[in-house]
């Protein structure tokens, strides 16, 4: 009897500390979000692929709004996956590669249409609207960052203020929600995150097979174990970025154990939990660190599955909320 009653109180509490992450989202906005000072890089869709990657990398970033200067709107986001595209491209099209570096974004479209690539959906949302509607509208689109686009009554024209993604946003429940640490149940009772028909790959898979993984597979990152299954690191869509700087595509070849090593010195690592954590822990290290998936392993850190914001942005908007309405 006393387990079965420990279980209804983890059940209970679970929901209440649901629901008061969707009060708080639901009474802030997305300005509340940003940092106090803070500076954004857009990109004219007239530049060139390669001097935005090189501002990408001089900035230490790995994504940008873009701008349509001749009709003055915003023109969705730049991120590593548009990369990833050219690249598929170029591997596809090889008598092409050395005209890479006129290639401007204002053609990515182009590149989407010859892999029969679905087009990134042009999302935004105003940044006075809650910041529930933020996350829903991510969620809806699959998008890990969304930008915050205002009209200018001045000029009648859209304003592009800043970008916000899953993480700050998680961060930000994190530092401002004591009631996450009401999130007890273990990740291997709610089943949260991908725990069957893991894409994998060994220290010696050269890294263009492992994009094309990405591509295929629709996933940003691919845990890197040994023979045994010991999870060793991960390679992350945003690491191709550092690969092809300088527009040399060269090092796509190299095995993914030797490109990993021209990581950036202050590469935070990757983290790590396990069937038997909750989402309290979890929260615990967002609040800590940047984070932005986890590996699940075993005791004996072997690979049992992939935790990703996006699944954690998805159970604490989503779960039971056809109960809660109820």
């Amino acid at each position: 009897m006393p387990p079965v009653q420990s279980q209804k109180s983890i059940d209970r509490e679970e929901r209440q500390g649901l629901c008061a992450i969707r009060d708080f989202l639901k009474a802030r906005n997305s300005y509340d979000v940003l940092p106090l000072s803070f500076r954004l890089i857009i990109f004219d869709t007239s530049l060139s692929v390669k001097e935005s990657l090189n501002i990408l990398i001089q900035n230490g970033i790995v994504s940008a709004p873009l701008w349509d200067s001749k009709a003055s709107t915003y023109a969705g986001l730049l991120t590593t996956s548009d990369y990833i595209n050219v690249i598929q491209y170029y591997f596809q099209n090889p008598a092409a590669l050395d005209q890479i570096d006129q290639f401007r974004l204002d053609s990515l479209r182009e590149v989407e249409k010859a892999l029969g690539v679905a087009p990134p959906e042009t999302i935004s949302i105003d940044p006075e609207r809650p910041l529930y509607d933020a996350c829903r509208r991510m969620l809806e689109s699959r998008a890990r960052r969304i930008p915050l686009v205002t009209n200018d009554s001045q000029t009648d024209r859209p304003h592009l203020l800043s970008v916000i993604t899953q993480y700050r946003i998680l961060k930000f429940v994190a530092v401002n929600v004591g009631d996450t640490q009401k999130l007890r149940k273990p990740l291997g009772e709610i089943l949260l995150g991908t725990y069957h028909n893991i894409a994998t790959a060994s220290m010696d898979t050269p890294v263009i097979e492992i994009i094309h993984v990405l591509v295929e597979r629709n996933i940003s990152s691919v845990p890197i174990l040994n023979s045994e299954g010991f999870v060793y690191n991960v390679f992350e869509a945003v690491d191709v970025i550092a690969l092809i700087k300088g527009g040399v595509y060269d090092d796509l070849n190299l095995p993914v154990g030797e490109a990993l090593k021209k990581r950036s010195a202050d590469f935070p690592g990757i983290y790590t939990c396990s069937l038997d954590d909750g989402l309290d822990t979890i929260f615990d290290t967002i609040r800590k660190s940047r984070v932005h998936r986890l590996v699940v392993v075993d005791e004996n850190f072997r690979l049992k599955g992939v935790l990703t914001l996006s699944d954690i942005l998805h159970y604490i908007l989503l779960e039971g909320e056809g109960d809660e309405v109820s």
